[in-house]
């Protein structure tokens, strides 16, 4: 009668084999591998450093941007530049700039930017104005919907005559609309090009290199509103900025510990694996000894 080997254990009494981790499989990582692993770390995480280095120099743009606004908004209007200080005229220190001008609306010049607002799609109305002085200056009278493209259909005449109004001083934008650029000779108007559109029209006499954001005039068509919507609607520039920087400069900082967190880890596991490597002859485990 032949009997059956215990398969349980080893045959003959031999030594039993040790069970294996199945986390000490894998040996480590060449120097190539290493390598390109590090530049990879290091590159994701220069560039997150620099995104979130980035987002606060933009935070502190905004703020500056804010105080500059909301200093020059409410301030009292001056009369907007002539031209001997026209060349002087820039971003930083006239944007915003509560002024007054006094001139005369060239109506028949007038030229439709295309606009989205709080009121929703339509064109900014952007007439000529010469002044006492025979130069040119745009404004920004307001915005209407498509329908009110038409004079007639704006609920109010347009002033006629000599007029003095109060509005924001504006740069010029010739670089066009996001991704669209303007057309002149199709009159597509993606952004307020002052010297293209003055251009269009040939006008005589110089042009300020900015234009000016009406501002609305208290009750000066209440008769006309109680009718119904009176265009184009003035006072709709944007003032109000959204300052979400800080939240965006910490989210790409912790991102970036996020990285140097995974490559200690990284390291750590190496360095553990080569300790190991050096206990085994060959890369192999060495074997248990007789028990």
């Amino acid at each position: 009668m032949s009997t059956r080997q215990n398969q349980a254990g080893p045959p003959h009494g031999g030594p039993a084999t040790p069970p294996s981790s199945s986390g000490d499989t894998r040996g480590p990582r060449s120097t190539l591998a290493l390598v390109v692993l590090s530049l990879i770390g290091l590159a994701v995480f220069a560039g997150l450093l620099a995104l979130g280095t980035w987002q606060v120099e933009r935070r502190a743009w905004k703020l500056d941007l804010i105080h500059k606004v909301d200093t020059r908004v409410y301030a009292a209007p001056v009369d907007a530049p002539r031209q001997p200080a026209w060349a002087a005229v820039n971003n930083d220190d006239d944007v915003y700039r509560r002024v007054t001008v006094h001139g005369k609306f060239l109506h028949q010049y007038e030229t439709f930017v295309q606009a989205t607002t709080v009121l929703g799609p339509g064109f900014w109305v952007m007439t000529p104005l010469r002044r006492d002085d025979g130069s040119l200056l745009l404004v920004n009278r307001g915005f209407v919907p498509p329908e009110a493209r038409d004079p007639g259909q704006r609920g109010a005449v347009s002033p006629v005559g000599p007029v003095t109004l109060t509005g924001l001083l504006r740069i010029t934008e010739p670089a066009g609309g996001f991704l669209r650029k303007n057309v002149p000779e199709a009159s597509r108007w993606y952004s307020r090009d002052v010297a293209a559109i003055m251009a269009m029209h040939s006008l005589d006499g110089p042009v300020a290199p900015y234009f000016i954001d009406a501002l609305p005039e208290p009750g000066s068509t209440a008769e006309a509103r109680a009718r119904g919507p009176v265009w184009p609607a003035a006072g709709l520039t944007v003032i109000q900025f959204n300052n979400h920087h800080l939240v965006y400069a910490i989210t790409w900082y912790v991102l970036a510990l996020m990285v140097a967190g995974a490559a200690w880890r990284i390291a750590s596991e190496e360095r553990r694996l080569r300790r190991q490597a050096t206990l085994r002859p060959n890369g192999k485990r060495t074997p248990f000894g007789p028990g």
